[in-house]
């Protein structure tokens, strides 16, 4: 969930702006009054040019397509995994530095988010889109050609960089085209792509390998994905970032009335270049310093998203040494991780959804209370440590496979509910200044990423699957009680934040929030 992700932050930042803005302080988007300002371009309420009056067939189209860009990228992530052998044997290179063609991907979701989202502020989403995958899909060429160790690392390095993108901007296109009751459906979509992917990468690797075709044609798959989805944003994917919209349609009203006196809000607001550069780089990490229960919540995603890495240290032990499977059905015990977090979705449209509706209608006209957001990490958090346990001491040749790869589904399960419920907490919390926390959040969550692997197999080997899981339990056991201060202590510690705007609940009938 690249890391998921500035993604949810800017849009949904850039929509509670709009909230605020807005004379009525209703609405999904603020509309500039006319009769103050009749040369100010806004989108009427039934605009066809507002993606928000666009047909819902159109909007779900572009949802999906958002998903499946996420899903190349972190799909992207791991797919040398079970290839590695041949590359080592290839290159001459040792594990630490095989484990590098993972990490070093990873880190490039570092550079990325600091880079992609505010661009997409500047030029549109779909620009930046177009450009990270072209970009993308050289990178991955130059992988299936290097010749050398340090060829394959820089490349592996630079397509994580631009294949962050949708990691940064499909949270944010989903932000752009849907109001908020239908928000958090569409999110699903796009959300359980950071689990899925990286867990279909060794599937992919796995059979290749097995297939005995060259360890290059892992990465002319991935060419041909990016190629692939270079053709759909082309061919079918629109512009959704208002602001960018409504420059267009202030150059067309100057165009057709020849009166140069139209323009658009962001013609008019350009921060000068040290206060974007202040907002892109310092500003994430000054809230993050400064924000304790920011701190708890960005470890706790950190540490979730390093363990998803981990496994690809920790299952070729578990399940290639210790059952004796090849690299294709090893590649297979991934799946119920992907399998979990669909779960996961389906719980949480099913129970969960309803559920927050209704406090919607409770609430109105005041916001939900951000902790609301957490009754799924309750469920999610003991399940999580549980899962690790369960997957150490039962990861024995002699015990069936069977028990701990259904313990990988429970893994899944848990940091699907645990890790959405995060960033909707965080969004709803920061509220003006969710991009800055969603953008410290994902360096955050992605150098522990590129980290964990590097010292996983080294941990695994000299501790044993058993005692390397229970340790990575008894830390996701310490972490249960994050989410239950938060949900106790949150409305205290919001009113002591800089950053976190607190207001006093308003409800029209009783709720168990």
């Amino acid at each position: 969930m690249t890391g998921i992700i500035p993604e949810f932050g800017r849009a949904s930042t850039a929509i509670e702006s709009a909230k605020s803005a807005s004379p009525s302080g209703q609405g999904d988007r603020a509309l500039p009054d006319e009769k103050l300002d009749p040369w100010l371009v806004s989108f009427s309420p039934d605009d066809p040019d507002d993606p928000l009056n666009w047909p819902r067939w159109r909007r779900w189209y572009i949802s999906t397509i958002g998903g499946i860009l996420v899903l190349n990228s972190t799909f992207a992530s791991s797919a040398p995994s079970n290839l590695l052998p041949e590359m080592m044997e290839y290159f001459g290179f040792g594990q630490e530095v095989a484990t590098l063609t993972v990490s070093l991907f990873i880190f490039g979701y570092c550079l990325g988010p600091l880079l992609w989202g505010p661009l997409s502020e500047d030029i549109g989403r779909r620009p930046v889109f177009l450009i990270a995958f072209v970009f993308n899909m050289g990178f991955q060429i130059g992988c299936a050609l290097s010749g050398n160790t340090a060829s394959i690392l820089i490349f592996r390095f630079l397509a994580g960089t631009f294949a962050a993108a949708p990691l940064t901007n499909s949270g944010a296109v989903v932000g752009d085209i849907w109001d908020v009751k239908t928000r958090g459906k569409a999110m699903l979509l796009f959300a359980v792509s950071p689990f899925a992917g990286p867990a279909i990468g060794p599937v992919v690797s796995g059979w290749i390998a097995v297939g005995g075709a060259s360890w290059r044609w892992i990465f002319w798959v991935l060419t041909m994905f990016a190629g692939f989805c270079i053709v759909l944003i082309f061919f079918t994917i629109p512009e959704t970032y208002q602001p960018v919209l409504l420059v267009r349609k202030a150059e067309r009203m100057r165009k057709e009335t020849g009166d140069s006196r139209y323009y658009a809000p962001k013609e008019a607001n350009k921060p000068d270049m040290r206060r974007r550069l202040y907002n892109i780089v310092a500003m994430p990490f000054k809230i993050l310093f400064l924000e304790p229960m920011l701190i708890a919540i960005v470890v706790y995603q950190s540490f979730l998203y390093g363990c998803i890495y981990i496994l690809f240290e920790a299952y070729p032990i578990v399940f290639t040494q210790g059952h004796n499977m090849n690299a294709g059905v090893s590649g297979l015990m991934y799946l119920p991780v992907s399998i979990g977090g669909v779960i996961g979705v389906l719980i949480f449209i099913i129970f969960y959804n309803p559920r927050y509706d209704r406090y919607v209608e409770e609430y109105a006209p005041a916001r939900v209370p951000p902790e609301a957001r957490l009754e799924v990490t309750l469920l999610g958090a003991p399940l999580f440590a549980i899962a690790f346990f369960w997957f150490g001491w039962t990861s024995f040749p002699s015990i069936s496979f069977w028990s701990p790869l259904f313990a990988g589904g429970l893994l899944g399960f848990s940091i699907f509910l645990i890790f959405l419920s995060l960033i909707n907490y965080t969004v709803d919390a920061y509220l003006f200044a969710a991009a800055s926390a969603l953008a410290a959040s994902t360096v955050s969550r992605s150098i522990f990423g590129a980290v964990f692997p590097l010292f996983a197999r080294q941990m695994f080997d000299s501790l044993n699957p058993q005692w390397a899981s229970t340790l990575l339990g008894f830390v996701a056991a310490a972490m249960i009680p994050i989410p239950i201060v938060l949900r106790r202590y949150g409305a205290y510690l919001r009113s002591k934040s800089r950053f976190a705007p607190s207001e006093p609940p308003v409800k029209s009938q009783t709720s168990a929030v």
